[in-house]
């Protein structure tokens, strides 16, 4: 699975090239704040696995945050997030399926 060019930010972490994009609009569920914040990355030059990132919080532009602080993605919760992943053994120039991070959790493991 291969991510959408179109929005994706491109970004060097320790010297690899990777793109990641949020949704441009929220699904139902994170909008209501039901569901944390999600974001995808893959390698730029040669996409393989996806990893798919859910953050701790809700999305900025949710209607309702309940109780929950929405704090925005930053470049550098992104490359701290790519880090991360590589480190639980994620292999973004290897095709295989997605591998999530749930940074709330402090869990990582690929699907499948």
């Amino acid at each position: 699975m291969a991510l959408v060019k179109k929005g994706a930010r491109r970004i060097v972490v320790d010297g690899a090239a990777y793109r990641w994009r949020l949704r441009s609009r929220p699904t139902y569920c994170q909008a209501m704040a039901w569901g944390r914040c999600t974001y995808a990355v893959e390698g730029a030059d040669a996409p393989g696995a996806v990893l798919v990132v859910t953050t701790a919080g809700p999305r900025m532009d949710g209607i309702a945050r309940r109780d929950r602080a929405a704090v925005p993605v930053l470049p550098s919760d992104v490359a701290r997030a790519i880090r991360a992943a590589l480190v639980g053994g994620w292999t973004p120039w290897e095709a295989g399926p997605p591998f999530r991070l749930d940074l709330e959790a402090g869990a990582a493991a690929p699907v499948g």
